[in-house]
């Protein structure tokens, strides 16, 4: 009797295709503005008389060549060597990597710090590590892709609430709560992708209520909200110690790179010993180190560039408004994002820009739900006002047009 023949699999190569095809490759087989050295760039647009602008990199402070970071790091560098070896737990650390831990720690009035390689690898890392299989998560629906990477990927159950929404939160509390051994909520201090803020009050009273835990990634709101920049706490003039774990990055307003836990002191030092994304992995570099410290210090002895960031972030998103653009409900704090009504018109307008010496990629199919593809913009206390009008006008211009020459290869 004849063997049936076994249906030939697709290899590795077609697979692979498939799903690019499925992330929309059609969105960018006519030219795209992605990975662009926008060092190229920017000397390419220097000779020009409005030059080159970046509205696309998140120095909220204005820090990242400041004299005094770059010397912090050139210094740390030649002192000490380009990497620190191994985990800071097997293989020792730097008094810096406490001294940064610290100086974070006073500043935003937390118990202790715990600094990790990568913003990424910390919520990972982090969620995983704090519940089992009886345990529940609750996430915001537009939280960002680690917190849902973390949040998914564990022995315990997960479920979303609407973005924003602590009424859908709540009934989800209420139906849910009895039925797990813990629960921890998460959102985000300022969401990276529509320049909005939940309610914390209303987050902790809420929490309380359902003997719950809440956790808050904070990395684009630490050196931006509050009137010091210490963050969504300082802004509701909220104790920190009322929420059980903040999160943040060093690669935003301390213009580094890497991410940190904040906790109580003994929460930290268990951390310490047992969170797999620091036990085992690398410390954070000599350099890495002391630029992050150098940007702290500077924040601290100058708050006065977390007001003129504000300034220049409403500045952006009240004309956008009055030119009938639609930032959405953005606060007007260091990210406000423009909505367009096709993948189509995002990328002509972004291409504008582009054309204009002014860089601010698309965000189309990845990281936002498919219809609603937007521009986000990163302000900076350093970004001049008139290239920020100047932006605006770009936008508005591009949005009647409708047609954009396109750029020549960079």
């Amino acid at each position: 009797m004849a063997t049936e023949a076994k249906p030939e699999r697709p290899g590795f190569q077609a697979v692979a295709e498939r799903r690019f095809r499925l992330a929309g490759k059609s969105i960018i087989e006519k030219g795209h503005p992605y990975f662009v050295p926008v060092d190229r760039l920017e000397q390419m647009y220097a000779a020009r008389p409005d030059g080159y602008v970046s509205l696309a990199h998140y120095d909220y402070l204005g820090l990242a060549r400041h004299p005094e970071v770059l010397g912090a790091a050139s210094d740390a560098l030649h002192t000490h060597g380009a990497g620190v070896g191994a985990s800071r737990l097997v293989g020792g650390e730097r008094t810096a990597h406490r001294a940064l831990e610290r100086n974070l720690a006073k500043f935003l009035g937390v118990g202790d710090v715990l600094t990790l390689i990568s913003g990424y690898l910390t919520n990972l890392s982090l969620i995983n590590h704090l519940l089992g299989p009886r345990d529940l998560v609750l996430i915001d629906s537009l939280a960002h892709n680690s917190i849902v990477v973390g949040a998914r990927s564990g022995r315990f159950e997960c479920k979303t609430f609407a973005h924003n929404d602590l009424d859908d939160l709540a009934a989800k509390l209420t139906a849910a709560r009895g039925e797990y051994r813990h629960v921890l909520i998460v959102v985000e201090g300022l969401y990276s992708m529509d320049g909005d803020i939940p309610d914390l009050p209303r987050l902790i009273e809420m929490k309380k209520r359902h003997d719950a835990w809440l956790l808050v990634d904070e990395a684009h709101s630490f050196g931006v909200l509050g009137r010091n920049g210490r963050g969504v706490c300082e802004h509701f003039g909220i104790d920190p110690a009322e929420i059980e774990l903040s999160v943040g990055t060093l690669s935003k307003s301390f213009v580094s790179s890497g991410g940190f836990i904040c906790a109580s002191a003994d929460v930290i030092a268990w951390l310490r010993f047992t969170l797999p994304g620091f036990v085992y992995s690398v410390g954070l570099s000599p350099a890495t180190v002391a630029s992050a410290n150098a940007a702290l210090h500077i924040l601290r002895r100058e708050p006065d560039r977390v007001e003129r960031l504000k300034r220049k972030s409403l500045l952006f998103r009240d004309a956008a408004r009055d030119a009938g653009l639609d930032p959405g409900k953005a606060i007007g704090a260091a990210v406000v994002p423009l909505f367009f009504d096709s993948a189509e018109e995002t990328m002509m307008v972004s291409q504008a820009l582009m054309n204009s010496g002014i860089y601010a990629p698309p965000i189309v199919q990845i990281g936002v739900p498919k219809d609603q593809p937007r521009i986000r913009f990163f302000f900076s206390a350093e970004h001049d006002e008139a290239d920020i009008l100047r932006a605006v006008d770009v936008v508005a211009g591009a949005t009647r047009v409708r047609s954009v020459p396109r750029l020549a290869t960079v």
